[in-house]
């Protein structure tokens, strides 16, 4: 009995040493850390947050003088719906490229819209870049191209004998093709997305607006085709092609428009998996982007210091890295730890509710419409900055996964796809065995809080250790 109490003394006193030496250390400068990059944070939303309010009552103060303007302009495209009559002569040459793989429930809503777009026929080419390996979906891909081609639209089928570079590569090698040669801009479409027929007109008549660089995402964007050629086209080093070109063109000069007030449909994940499939590509690839290019845009000649100040910090370093990796730190391990030490760390109130309030109500303004979801979208947020920071941490490391490419399945809009859809989710129910170990993790510290703390951090915690147990068990991502 006397041995097994002096063991028990002994490994108190073991732990004794390693907190107060190694664990309170380490917290403390975690805590320093997550305070540093929550300004970081702050400071740059706040910053985009003044910006974009610029931008927005200057729009506003133009559009308010230019209602006459636009009301004749209105009353003209209204008397001469015709588009082909004297107009093609003063349109530029616009060459559309759809990507796709293996799109069996979208490839008819992707290509309808595109054929449908208002722009003079002989200005218009359609160009399908189908890399599927499913030799069904080839031939019903082909066979929509090839009605629409009976009906006049310039629409040409492409496939290629190897997935080469992915998406980049379907695209590089469409470029290539002989009628793409006279195109001098080229639109961009997921096989998801479908724009309104007067997506072209918009996007091409667009007026003064405020030039800066901002991160294509890969769709719904139209590009010089002579840009796109001095940024040196398209590459396929990381799974943010988009962002590389942008970047690479930005770093020549050239400079973007976002048209905010054109919108295109298109659809989000139908279920959890694909979501963490996408979000690991949009994580992990800028992170491995910006250890690319870290020396190509520090050393251009071409732009100003300033630009690639915001391009490199503001853009990659905390937009890129420090939010994803300040979200899980922070929510996940440091509040929990420092509920675990009870008084031997204490969490300054600006960094544990202030700048985070801040921060979350700069982020969720530009949603009103979504402000019912707030708390929600935090405790979701929150968990699945446990994917991001992994796949931020092995874009930077370029690691095994950095170059992985799983393309998020679509299922598009029909009664019979969603109704299959729900049963293929109930026959493959799993579970997600991170977020379920976050989520015990999370709900221990929440009863030691209760029981032994006292600054209520339960309430944060037990909610949390909810939202993850609610994903764990798989309760998210069914239509």
């Amino acid at each position: 009995m006397g041995r097994g109490l002096s063991m028990l003394t002994m490994a108190r006193a073991a732990w004794a040493g390693v907190r107060y030496t190694v664990v309170v250390p380490l917290l403390h400068v975690a805590v320093y850390l997550c305070a540093a990059m929550s300004l970081m944070l702050f400071v740059e939303r706040l910053y985009m947050g003044i910006v974009g309010a610029v931008l927005w009552l200057n729009r506003r103060r133009r559009r308010r003088g230019s209602k006459v303007r636009d009301a004749g302009d209105n009353d003209k495209l209204d008397d001469s719906d015709d588009l082909e009559a004297g107009a093609g002569a003063e349109k530029p040459m616009v060459l559309v490229q759809i990507p796709m793989f293996n799109e069996k429930q979208v490839y008819r809503l992707s290509i309808g819209a595109a054929c449908g777009l208002w722009w003079p026929s002989e200005k218009l080419v359609i160009q399908v870049l189908d890399d599927s390996t499913d030799g069904a979906v080839r031939a019903l891909v082909e066979a929509e191209c090839r009605r629409w081609a009976s009906k006049g639209v310039r629409v040409h089928y492409e496939n290629r004998s190897n997935r080469n570079g992915y998406k980049a590569g379907a695209m590089r090698e469409g470029l290539k093709k002989g009628y793409a040669k006279d195109c001098q801009f080229v639109a961009v479409f997921d096989a998801d997305f479908q724009p309104d027929a007067d997506f072209l007109r918009r996007t091409q008549e667009v007026g003064s607006a405020c030039h800066a660089f901002f991160g294509f995402n890969g769709t719904a964007g139209v590009w010089r085709v002579q840009a796109l050629a001095d940024a040196g086209g398209w590459k396929d080093r990381t799974t943010v092609e988009d962002m590389d070109l942008a970047v690479r063109a930005s770093m020549r000069g050239w400079k973007f428009v976002f048209t905010g007030d054109v919108k295109v449909r298109n659809e989000l994940p139908s279920t959890f998996k694909a979501y963490r499939y996408q979000q690991h590509r949009w994580s992990c690839g800028p992170a491995n982007l910006m250890r690319k290019m870290f020396w190509e845009i520090l050393t251009s000649r071409q732009v100003s210091t300033w630009k690639k100040l915001h391009v490199l910090y503001g853009f990659f370093f905390v937009r890129k890295v420090v939010a994803h990796l300040v979200t899980f730190l922070f929510y996940c391990v440091v509040i929990p730890a420092c509920v675990l030490m009870q008084g031997d760390v204490r969490l300054p109130k600006y960094v544990a509710m202030y700048v985070p309030a801040i921060i979350t109500l700069l982020n969720a303004v530009c949603t009103p419409r979504s402000w019912h979801l707030l708390v929600f979208w935090i405790l979701f947020e929150n968990v699945m900055s446990m994917h991001r920071s992994k796949a931020t941490i092995i874009g930077l490391l370029e690691a095994s996964r950095a170059n992985e490419w799983v393309v998020t399945e679509k299922l598009g809009s029909t009664t019979t796809t969603t109704v299959a859809t729900k049963k293929k989710k109930n026959q493959n129910q799993g579970f997600h065995t991170a977020e379920i170990v976050l989520g015990i993790c999370l709900l221990y510290c929440a009863i030691y809080d209760i029981i032994f703390g006292h600054d209520h951090f339960y309430v944060y915690l037990l909610m949390q250790s909810a939202a993850a147990f609610v994903i764990g068990l798989d309760y998210v991502g069914s239509q």
